[in-house]
């Protein structure tokens, strides 16, 4: 069958893509409509961004101006580097122990009722629903400032993501191990012991070890709303204007998370070889 022919039987394949979908028209129309309400809405003009980067001028001078260096309270600065590490560490580990059980029960590779797992899922989803600094205010009211908050706000963000991924990387796991071990006899227990956990475990663990990359970043912005840390420490020279030991502590986390982002990624890289 030549060129020819497909045209003459399918003729609407060769058509613009707004011939043959009015819909993508319609989007783009829409897309550009709100582009226009989204920039007469907050109302930019180029006299405020001037007006704004003339008064960022002192203060980023301020910032690779350091004075004084050798006097500065690196204590606290690295007391705060290590808070911020185990807030993300031990947030991340908590949110994974308990996002296993919580993942297989919503898999339906695991529970075949579906009534128990529509509720696991929904569960599920309205803790992952609520972002993870609304959840560090929550707990920045129940439990005060602190470290503490941070990790709770990691674990429960974390526990509704992490056990929605869990649950997907179980569905999509091959069932014919599962079935070699059901149709030999093999309990429930064992079947999920031998047959599915061995698939699946190396793929929590790689998501696991991305989301303590992530979480170190967002233990820092933790912090900024009361849960300590580096954070903490970043806001509080901000606040008294030290742009200097604010741009020095900027440097250093992004240190820490280049460190972890290069760990985490050959971490996972050898988990996913293997």
């Amino acid at each position: 069958m030549t060129d020819k022919d497909i045209m003459n039987l399918h003729p609407q394949v060769f058509y613009p893509l707004w011939k043959r979908s009015p819909l993508f028209i319609l989007t783009l129309i829409s897309i550009f409509t709100y582009l226009i309400f989204s920039i007469n809405y907050f109302n930019f003009s180029l006299n405020d961004l001037l007006n704004g980067f003339s008064k960022m001028k002192p203060i980023l001078i301020s910032m690779v101006t350091w004075n004084d260096f050798f006097t500065w309270n690196f204590n606290s600065i690295l007391i705060g580097i290590l808070q911020t590490l185990s807030m993300a560490f031990l947030g991340t580990i908590a949110a994974s122990i308990v996002s296993i059980p919580l993942g297989l029960l919503a898999s339906r590779q695991v529970v075949k009722i579906s009534l128990p797992r529509f509720i696991i899922r929904r569960f599920l989803d309205f803790i992952r629903g609520v972002d993870i600094l609304i959840w560090a205010l929550i707990f920045v009211r129940a439990f005060g400032l602190g470290p503490l908050s941070g990790v709770l706000a990691i674990f429960v963000a974390d526990t509704g993501t992490l056990s929605k991924l869990y649950s997907e990387a179980a569905d999509n796991s091959d069932n014919k191990p599962i079935e070699g071990l059901v149709s030999s006899g093999a309990t429930k227990i064992s079947t999920l012991r031998f047959g599915l956990i061995p698939q699946v475990m190396p793929i929590f663990i790689s998501q696991s070890l991305y989301f303590f990359e992530s979480n170190s970043r967002s233990a820092v912005i933790l912090g900024i709303v009361g849960a300590g840390g580096i954070g903490l420490q970043l806001s509080e020279r901000m606040k008294a204007q030290y742009w200097d030991q604010a741009f020095f502590i900027i440097l250093l986390i992004l240190i820490m998370v280049a460190v972890i982002d290069r760990v985490s990624r050959a971490l996972r890289e050898k988990l996913i070889n293997e």
